[in-house]
């Protein structure tokens, strides 16, 4: 094991960091993939999958190499947690390859791509529990137990950290970071929120931030949005209050639609990649300390093209 960066991340230290888009509805609604519980780490079975796996993220990879910025390389295990793998088929033991496997993927990647100065960062992507639009219906202490065994087969990989995507509530993303903590990696957390800019609980981002920060003495190293357009929270973060400082990352949706209406629809709404870029600058402009760039549901390599060029100029006369 050859940890490059999980003692010192380096999005902390400034510059820009691009990462993926929606990999799943990429994969399913762009590509035709056959992701059974909308899994991508099913794709790693076959040399063809592996194949496709590599292939998507070879186009974001190359926008940040155009550009000479950093990456965050997630890796396709959102669904490779326990209570999925069961309805997948999969024992512990081969969970446990799995994740294992996705980060030698994304080494034998970085090993390519990286460049002086443009640094690339492994992170374990864990998903909820339960449905991510939905709230869990955990304590803490079940949601450190649960969510630790994958964490604990990252670290044991050359993963630099872990990332949480798609959280609704703040139990479980304490129990996440606590874990976290308990195996020595550093971990980001990631909270899905409503059209409202709230949580589905009705917590406002700012309430979940602290009580997670409170409940585990300040642990995740940064937190993200993801999974919601940035016309829904674009006031709770307008504020300039300090909390906002908590925020690393921005990971939207390119559909203005809600939950419930994207989880109802039978097609892929991709937005306008240019638009997204454009709320992306001002999201940046309002919180210049975000540092990672990314898309979740409907965005593909366009939009992150797009974020890319809105935002990276700024974002290099700021650090």
């Amino acid at each position: 094991m050859t940890t490059i960066y999980r003692h010192e991340l380096p999005q902390l230290k400034g510059g820009a960091f691009l990462t993926d888009g929606g990999m799943e509805t990429t994969l399913i609604f762009h590509e035709g993939a056959d992701l059974p519980h909308f899994a991508s780490f099913v794709l790693l079975a076959t040399p063809e999958g592996r194949k496709q796996t590599e292939d998507y993220y070879r186009r974001y990879l190359d926008i940040a190499a155009r550009h000479g910025s950093g990456f965050v390389l997630d890796t396709p295990t959102w669904r490779a947690s326990a209570d999925w793998g069961d309805k997948l088929g999969y024992s512990a033991d081969a969970l446990r390859a799995v994740n294992e496997d996705a980060v030698n993927l994304l080494v034998d990647l970085r090993a390519l791509y990286q460049k002086p100065g443009a640094p690339i960062v492994i992170s374990g992507a864990i998903g909820p529990r339960g449905d991510g639009y939905k709230a869990g219906r955990m304590t803490a202490g079940e949601a450190e137990a649960y969510h630790a065994e994958q964490i604990e087969a990252f670290a044991g990989t050359d993963a630099d950290m872990v990332t949480a995507f798609t959280l609704t509530n703040v139990e479980e993303a304490i129990g996440i970071a606590r874990a976290a903590r308990r195996l020595a990696m550093p971990c980001a957390i990631s909270f899905t929120v409503e059209t409202d800019g709230n949580l589905i609980t009705g917590q406002t981002l700012r309430q979940a931030i602290e009580a997670v920060d409170a409940a585990t003495g300040d642990y995740p190293h940064y937190y993200m949005i993801n999974c919601a357009h940035p016309s829904h929270f674009a006031e709770v973060v307008a504020s300039g209050e300090d909390w906002l400082k908590r925020i690393g990352g921005i990971r939207a949706n390119a559909s203005r639609m809600s939950h419930a209406e994207l989880d109802e629809s039978e097609t892929l709404d991709d937005g306008d990649p240019a638009d997204l870029g454009r709320r992306y600058r001002e999201l940046t402009r309002q919180m210049p300390h975000v540092r990672v760039l990314g898309g979740c549901c409907g965005t593909d390599h366009r939009h992150v093209a797009a974020i890319c060029e809105a935002c990276l100029p700024e974002m290099r006369l700021s650090a």
